[in-house]
């Protein structure tokens, strides 16, 4: 059987969670809600704070990481601008040494390039290749396979996926 006391207990408890309505949630007290919220703000206000302070560090090391590897590539280029000036202090003298320095000074460029990842692209009798060539002429030539590199007209400098300028050059045309 029932016990009275049990009962009444049971219907208090039933009364209670349909007059809390479809939220049977206790309610917080309204000064302990406010607090919470206060409290909210105030952490998304600093979390702001730290990612605005964070995008201006990031701006200045992004400025001075640019600005250093300027300084590198330029003082990498120095010694090819000592041998130009050298070159043509030298212009008055033999004729054929001047040519020898400044075909020295053009190899020291080239090679420079290629440490700094553009190697220098001046390949003849190669298959043309879009993504490495700019055609600029087309040439008839029986003895060559169509579309094979048969002068370069100004190398290029790079590799793949990183092109600093692709090889101006002269393709062979198809056969009649």
């Amino acid at each position: 059987m029932t016990n009275p006391e049990h009962a009444a207990a049971d219907h208090a408890a039933t009364a209670a969670d349909v007059g809390a309505g479809a939220d049977a949630r206790p309610q917080e007290p309204v000064p302990t809600r406010q607090a919470r919220i206060e409290d909210l703000e105030d952490r998304w206000r600093r979390a702001m704070a730290e990612l605005d302070n964070t995008r201006k560090r990031h701006a200045v090391e992004l400025r001075r990481a640019t600005a250093a590897e300027r300084a590198r590539v330029a003082a990498a280029w120095l010694p090819v601008l000592d041998n130009l000036e050298l070159a043509l202090a030298h212009a008055d003298a033999d004729q054929g040494s001047v040519l020898q320095g400044v075909r020295s000074i053009r190899d020291q460029a080239v090679q420079l390039l290629a440490a700094l990842g553009y190697p220098r692209d001046d390949e003849t009798g190669v298959p043309f290749d879009p993504s490495r060539h700019e055609v600029v002429a087309v040439v008839n030539d029986p003895e060559t396979e169509p579309n094979t590199v048969v002068g370069v007209v100004r190398p290029g400098y790079g590799g793949s996926g990183h092109e600093l300028r692709p090889a101006a050059v002269t393709v062979a045309g198809t056969r009649e």
